[in-house]
């Protein structure tokens, strides 16, 4: 996996919009290695801003590894500095494919407490309104690099079984197996959502900045729960894909996910 160390934002609300808006278009191939960006005034003029906002966020980007900039030769695109770092995942093989990513990445415990659930993650978990949990948040992070932030509610009795120190080394599904947890089932959904102040700083991008939001109940085979996830990823970092095959006969023909079936390679 490449190594490519986060550059910081750049100043100013206007200069982290044009960052954020070219690193987007590199990262989901909308410009392509080795294609020039168009020069300092056509962008500063596309994004109604001044050159010095431009030149701001183009120096971002170079720090990133996203860009190089050339004298008399402008700045031209270098996605190489992509590649192995982005996470594709099969949305129908997910969880095999997050506990192997929970093993390959390393993690920084944010916060670590014993306190009354939120209510919706109660009623989620079939817990009481108001029973305390265990709850951790973490950044996980890939070639020192973060790209997710990850809160886990997990009901005490489970919980005890572990210590803070192993939360900071060991992917949860182990230490909830350890624990003698007999997982059956999870629900997930997914959505987008947008980064406040403290998401922001801990992975490192701009307030406001578009998140992947996956939610997830994991439940035992007694129907308990014993798992509630709330994690919120970094599109530039992590993709979720899903196979589709075309099924049915005449006009009853459509599409359908292709269960099991995983893409090979990545984004």
């Amino acid at each position: 996996m490449d190594s490519v160390s986060a550059a910081p934002l750049p100043e100013g609300a206007k200069a982290r919009r044009v960052y954020l808006s070219l690193r987007d278009q590199i990262s989901d191939g909308r410009l392509c290695d080795g294609e020039n960006l168009p020069g300092e005034l056509r962008l500063a003029e596309s994004y109604g801003v001044s050159r010095v906002t431009v030149r701001r966020a183009l120096d971002a980007l170079c720090e990133s590894g996203l860009v190089e900039k050339r004298a008399g030769s402008g700045t031209t695109v270098r996605t190489k500095a992509l590649r192995g770092r982005r996470a594709a995942m099969n949305f129908n093989t997910l969880m095999p494919q997050l506990v192997e990513m929970g093993q390959a990445t390393t993690a920084q415990l944010l916060s670590f407490s014993y306190s009354p659930v939120p209510d919706f993650v109660a009623r989620a978990m079939g817990l009481e309104i108001g029973e305390k949990a265990q709850i951790a948040t973490r950044v996980r992070m890939a070639d020192g690099v973060p790209f997710s932030h990850l809160t886990t509610y997990v009901p005490t009795a489970i919980a005890r079984n572990y210590s803070e120190d192993d939360l900071a080394t060991t992917p949860l599904f182990k230490l909830l197996e350890r624990s003698g947890v007999q997982i059956k089932e999870a629900h997930q959904s997914v959505s987008a959502t947008l980064a406040g102040p403290d998401v922001a700083e801990a992975l490192e991008v701009a307030v406001g900045s578009a998140l992947l939001s996956l939610k997830r109940v994991v439940r035992d085979v007694d129907g308990n729960g014993v798992e509630y996830l709330s994690g919120l990823y970094r599109p530039d970092m992590f993709s979720l894909e899903m196979p589709l095959e075309r099924v049915g006969d005449g006009g009853g023909r459509h599409w359908e996910p292709a269960i099991g079936q995983a893409e090979q390679g990545g984004a």
